[in-house]
């Protein structure tokens, strides 16, 4: 079903820079297997690039040399995305679903990331051999209820980089005592790919305490 795949847009090669020919091998692997596997829906292949992949790319600018985790990483979004186009970071990709670990798996192979490795767990209840940099979400669930499984695995002075829709900035409002409870700083939306991509990409970045 690859003819449907939306063409890849010049901002791509921009993205990615000379990690594109791994980010389309990503692409191509996904665009065969996603919808079988029940990682993306029959109608994302006409906007995989646009809407899901710079989606993802245009946060990779945000993250830092250390080890990252990305929360419910699912089919590889944002996690695999930004472990390509970071392969300086260090990537722990967590994700409860047996199906998805192995297709994750499969990826970190296929695509020779030896940056990243996957660890099947909730969030809630993943042990790690050392405390995160950052931590990485996309579309898992609501702010106020991301702080409490993604705060606890930062070090004291790790920072949340969670990609959010349009209702962002209300996000933040409505999770202002989980904020405090949990000792968050620096809270901010930050809007992502103007003039650059199709849609926008919103981020919200905080600082645990």
């Amino acid at each position: 079903m690859t003819d449907a795949l939306e063409v890849e847009p010049a901002a791509a090669a921009v993205l990615f820079g000379d990690r594109i020919e791994v980010a389309r091998a990503f692409v191509e692997n996904l665009a065969a297997q996603g919808e079988e596997l029940g990682l993306i829906g029959p109608l994302e292949l006409p906007r995989l690039w646009s809407r899901h992949i710079l989606n993802c790319a245009i946060v990779a600018p945000l993250l830092r040399p250390g080890l990252v985790g990305d929360v419910g990483s699912g089919a590889g979004l944002p996690g695999l995305v930004l472990a390509i186009a970071r392969p300086d970071v260090t990537f722990v990709l967590i994700e409860p679903m047996e199906r998805r670990v192995a297709w994750l798996n499969s990826q970190v192979a296929a695509l020779g990331l030896s940056n990243t490795s996957v660890v099947r767990a909730r969030a809630e209840e993943v042990r790690l051999s050392r405390p995160l940099d950052q931590v990485t979400a996309r579309a898992v669930s609501a702010f106020r209820t991301l702080i409490p499984l993604t705060a606890p695995l930062l070090r004291s002075g790790g920072e949340l980089v969670l990609m959010k829709g349009a209702g962002a900035t209300a996000e933040v409002e409505s999770a202002a005592k989980a904020v405090r409870k949990y000792r968050l700083s620096n809270v901010e939306v930050i809007t992502l790919g103007e003039g650059v991509l199709q849609d926008v990409t919103r981020v919200i970045r905080a600082t645990v305490d």
